[in-house]
């Protein structure tokens, strides 16, 4: 199996209410949907994010067992600098997202980070990272951030 993930699908219990944030709220394009059940935004190259409306989810799968309850994961989004942070938490908190944790300082060197959870349940981290980035070729590259 390749080292890829193409798809996040997460299961929410109100997809109007998912809607109205991405699309409304932070401005986000679907880039398909089928109302009712499903909604796939682009996350990154190659990837997309997709809502799947919980009772429609546990449908697909089939088998009779409870799969539509996400629990102990986060979305994050790493920004090009720590005042965005801010700004892009505000924004969230606009679009009816409740903060969790405040922009703040966090335990690696140099990094600010927030988390905040969106009006179906979704945690994000927002975070700035300045030993994060990504190469040309798409590769994740994790460093020390200077020290000075």
């Amino acid at each position: 199996m390749d080292q890829d993930v193409h798809i996040i699908t997460v299961a929410v219990d109100d997809l109007d209410a998912a809607r109205r944030f991405y699309v409304s709220g932070l401005g986000w394009r679907p880039l398909f949907e089928e109302p009712g059940v499903i909604q796939f935004y682009q996350s990154a190259p190659g990837q997309v994010l997709g809502l799947f409306d919980a009772e429609a989810l546990e449908a697909d799968i089939g088998d009779g067992g409870v799969h539509s309850r996400p629990g102990g994961f986060t979305l994050a989004q790493n920004l090009h600098d720590a005042d965005l942070v801010h700004r892009t938490v505000e924004r969230m908190e606009r679009a009816g997202a409740t903060i969790l944790k405040q922009p703040q300082p966090a335990a690696v060197p140099g990094m600010m980070h927030a988390y905040v959870r969106d009006p179906v349940g979704i945690v994000w981290e927002i975070a700035h990272n300045p030993g994060w980035r990504i190469d040309d070729d798409g590769a994740v590259i994790f460093s020390e951030p200077d020290a000075g």
